[in-house]
């Protein structure tokens, strides 16, 4: 007898669908449980099992050696419409079961069930844990229970990749909007940049939008992450070395090279401003009027370490000493804090062949 549709199965299949559990590969935190609760209960078969509209898809097995089967036959579909624990001893004693195929079978029916149902928070079950057995046969209270415990404790592990989907989609959007809106004011500043006359003032405002587009980048990275507050740092430095050239005269040409990493959004915020604020120097001091050039800023890994190089081919020690000013000294500054946070070591050169900056630092994350 095919089991009769849930009295909400339109809401029950809404809740099944939106923890995204059909189709997922197998996992090591089910298969445990499944073989655990076989162990403890004795029998040849244990089963997570997800009743979807047409068909019984299994998250865990052992002993059934498949990962799915027509909804006609299943056992489970009759239960997730009873108590939260039903135990049958003799399923060919069961109305419901006696007719069934693979109840039926003359060498390996399946005699004995025993399951609890997977119930979500409003009340609607997904599917069960179960076991089943060749022979008739019963439980004893301890097996009940372990039963009832991993059931709760397969459905709490649904709800917490649930939940952390959720996040997932909740940072991403937030990110989204951060971004959006530092690029509306980055290009706020921009439109400033052109109608003030005073050079300190046009300087301070470059040096605000740079910074701006920096954390822009960032958030761009983090929006497309799909690992938490983890960057693709090739990609990030990629991204703000593209800005950072549409910021520099049509003479000076900007490159990247970054090794294949992640790292975690505090260091990629520290080297974005670090290397921001390199380039920015090197377009203000290294290459006057139309000097052709290049700016390079390099990222490789030594053993457990980063190593960033932010050079450039400009007049370096023959250009004419800057006066430092507060713009000039917030920029070391930042660099200066930057590489404290990553606990680097930072240097700075100038020679007749141009300015280099280099930084060595451990990473976490290959």
């Amino acid at each position: 007898m095919r089991a009769r549709a849930h009295p909400e199965q339109t809401e029950r299949l809404k809740t099944l669908y939106r923890y995204e559990i059909l189709d997922t590969p197998r996992e090591e935190e089910f298969d445990e449980i499944v073989a655990l609760t076989a162990q403890i209960c004795e029998a040849p078969i244990s089963v997570i099992n997800i009743i979807d509209a047409e068909r019984q898809w299994f998250k865990a097995e052992v002993g059934l050696g498949t990962r799915e089967t027509p909804i006609d036959t299943s056992i489970c579909a009759h239960i997730i419409l009873d108590e939260n624990f039903v135990e049958i001893e003799d399923t060919l004693q069961d109305p419901r079961l006696r007719d069934n195929p693979l109840c039926l079978a003359e060498r390996g029916g399946l005699r004995f069930y025993a399951g609890a149902r997977l119930v979500a928070p409003n009340g609607m079950p997904l599917g069960t844990l179960c076991v089943l057995d060749h022979q008739p046969r019963q439980l004893n209270d301890l097996q009940r229970n372990a039963i009832r415990v991993l059931a709760r404790q397969v459905m709490k592990q649904f709800e917490l990749r649930l939940a952390l989907r959720d996040q997932e989609v909740l940072r991403g959007e937030i990110d989204h909007r951060v971004k959006n809106s530092l690029q509306t004011v980055s290009s706020i500043v921009r439109l400033y940049q052109r109608d003030v006359a005073d050079e300190t003032a046009r300087d301070a405002l470059v040096a605000v939008q740079r910074r701006i587009d920096a954390i822009g980048a960032l958030h761009e990275q983090l929006q497309g992450s799909s690992s938490g507050q983890l960057i693709d740092i090739r990609k990030f430095l990629e991204r703000l070395v593209g800005l950072l050239q549409e910021t520099a005269p049509d003479n000076v040409k900007l490159r990247s090279s970054a090794v294949h990493a992640v790292v975690d959004s505090d260091t990629a915020s520290a080297l974005g401003m670090i290397v921001s604020e390199f380039v920015a120097n090197s377009l203000k001091h290294g290459f006057p009027e139309t000097q052709a050039g290049n700016v390079t800023v390099e990222l490789k890994k030594a053993d457990a370490q980063f190593v960033l190089t932010c050079s450039d081919d400009g007049l370096g020690s023959n250009a004419r000493k800057p006066k430092l000013g507060k713009i000039g000294s917030l920029g070391t500054n930042i660099m200066n804090a930057a590489a404290s946070r990553l606990n680097g070591e930072f240097s700075q050169a100038l020679d007749e062949n141009g300015s280099r900056l280099s930084m060595t630092f451990e990473h976490v994350y290959a």
